[in-house]
């Protein structure tokens, strides 16, 4: 008899183990089978060394930024030659943000621009904010942004803050030439 309950226990225990670890992708994977990839360019950074003028942020702006540790980019360059590749990589991405686990912060699109801003965790405390543009002329670009406590909504002024910031491009210079 307790070697049947035993047996059972274990049964119970590797059902729960094996459905939990669900076979739905990641961004984090998609992140890691990508970053040495051709066509792609990875790079991780912290935020401060992103120089950027502080001085006209809101409150809520430098609370939201004082609360990002970590930027990690990951992106795709689109030419003639790979129109193929670049359309099944975005559908990826598409794929794996539609899941429900991503919470939408906010969508725009700009002169053949698209930028899609989502986010894990509760609506008061993200665990990580995702940006995601894309033009099919020059390829698409992602941004998990990991920090602590960051707040959704002061997320959102902060972005639309970037906007506008003077950010000095010698600092995102690979990132950069990458696109040309």
């Amino acid at each position: 008899m307790q070697r049947t309950i035993s047996n059972l226990l274990l049964v119970v225990i590797t059902a729960v183990f094996f459905t939990s670890c669900g076979n739905e992708p990641s961004l984090q994977q998609y992140y890691v089978n990508n970053q040495e990839s051709v066509n792609f360019i990875s790079q991780d950074f912290p935020l401060s060394m992103v120089e950027i003028d502080k001085s006209d942020f809101t409150e809520d702006q430098l609370e939201a930024y004082n609360s990002v540790k970590k930027l990690n980019f990951l992106g795709f360059k689109s030419n003639n030659s790979n129109t193929e590749a670049y359309n099944a990589e975005i559908a990826k991405v598409k794929q794996i943000l539609a899941n429900e686990k991503y919470n939408d912060l906010m969508e725009f699109s700009d002169k053949g621009n698209r930028i899609v801003v989502k986010y894990l965790g509760e609506d008061d405390e993200a665990d990580e904010v995702i940006v995601f543009g894309s033009a099919k002329e020059t390829g698409f670009g992602i941004v998990r942004v990991l920090g602590n406590d960051m707040n959704p909504d002061k997320m959102m002024t902060l972005i639309s803050a970037f906007q506008k910031a003077d950010v000095d491009e010698k600092q995102i210079e690979n990132i950069i030439n990458f696109f040309k």
